[in-house]
């Protein structure tokens, strides 16, 4: 090796300083894991593997089982689908554990995935107003079955990119480059409208769920009492969502008839014992 030749770099991957995001890789990987090992097919799911392994279908999820507003972060429609949404949680995760500290990470993460799944079924309502306005059948304002950890992803990234836009903190571990996290989630919010089958409204509801809390964890972070500032954050995350939960049931009232009636045909045809 000559003296101007560049010196090795050994870097360790440091699992421990981001062991929650790890966890959640390992789970995911693991449930789908267990999908397949059950016969779910690991390209393309059906509908009913789908609705069994907790996705979240809108008429389903707000007449009876509202725990699927949860469980569906951890379904994915596929392995590429799987790959996709891991490789960006390893990418956003990691750095925003460290950066947030773990117990923030969490409620941020947990909160923007909630919040993109809340988003869902607020579309999915307008959607059945839009079908019942018209008064033609249209397949595409039909409630559709969505899963992924996408909507929470994008809350990570929508975290970092805001968090790029302001001046660095004097302790902030990372300095986080703005142009490549506008580009990234700028692509994403492109190829959510101009793809069919992405569910853009939870990548957006994630994505603004975690901007408001990274620029909430930022205020804190400038003032004194960053822990009572945090638990504010959070306590606040947990109260929107719910908001956003009663104003879906709201909105409902007026269509669940229909809603139903649609739930009861997509029984009969599946075969769900739900």
């Amino acid at each position: 090796m000559s003296e101007y030749a560049p010196p090795s770099i050994h870097r360790k991957l440091d699992v421990h300083t981001w062991w929650f995001t790890a966890l959640l890789i390992t789970v995911n990987i693991g449930l789908f894991v267990w999908q397949i090992s059950s016969g779910t097919d690991a390209s393309h799911p059906s509908t009913q593997d789908a609705i069994r392994w907790g996705a979240d279908y809108a008429p389903l999820t707000y007449l009876a089982e509202p725990i699927r507003l949860f469980s569906s972060m951890f379904f994915h429609f596929g392995l590429i689908h799987l790959m996709l949404n891991m490789w960006a949680l390893y990418i956003f995760g990691s750095v925003a554990e460290q950066l947030f500290g773990r117990v923030y990470f969490v409620g941020l993460y947990l909160s923007a995935g909630l919040m993109g799944s809340l988003f869902s079924g607020y579309m999915s309502i307008q959607d059945t107003y839009a079908l019942i306005e018209g008064g033609v059948a249209n397949s595409a304002l039909l409630p559709s079955v969505s899963a992924g950890a996408s909507g929470a992803v994008m809350g990570l990234g929508g975290a970092l990119t805001l968090l790029s836009l302001f001046p660095a903190l004097p302790q902030q571990r990372f300095i986080l480059d703005k142009k490549t996290l506008l580009m990234v989630m700028g692509i994403n919010l492109f190829m959510g409208f101009m793809i069919a089958g992405i569910n853009n409204a939870a990548h957006i509801g994630g994505m603004l769920m975690g901007a408001v809390l990274a620029g909430l964890w930022y205020a804190g972070q400038k003032l004194q009492g960053r822990g009572l500032m945090t638990l504010i954050a959070l306590l606040a995350a947990v109260a929107a969502c719910y908001a956003l939960y009663q104003y879906n049931l709201e909105l409902i009232q007026p269509i669940q008839p229909l809603w139903q009636e649609i739930l009861e045909m997509m029984r009969q045809q599946l075969n769900l014992a739900v």
